[in-house]
């Protein structure tokens, strides 16, 4: 099923599908947001905003307006 990772149910992993937004697209990439990555939704802050996810060794928060431009596949 392919979805956006602000929608990634806490924890549930996905494979990176695209990354489509351009204005953070190269940050993403450098910390290891690529495409077939594997990341899986680790936490959720009490606002809902940011979610934290894992990506392999690291948990990175994300903003879901961040999140909403990165399409994934729910595993």
């Amino acid at each position: 099923m392919r979805t956006t990772l602000d929608k990634l149910e806490l924890g549930k992993k996905a494979k990176i599908i695209s990354l489509n937004n351009s204005n953070i697209k190269r940050r993403l990439m450098d910390i290891g947001l690529i495409e077939d990555s594997i990341v899986f939704c680790y936490l959720v802050s009490p606002l809902k905003d940011p979610i934290a996810y894992k990506i392999k060794n690291a948990v990175i928060a994300i903003r879901k307006s961040d999140g909403k431009d990165i399409e994934v596949e729910v595993l």
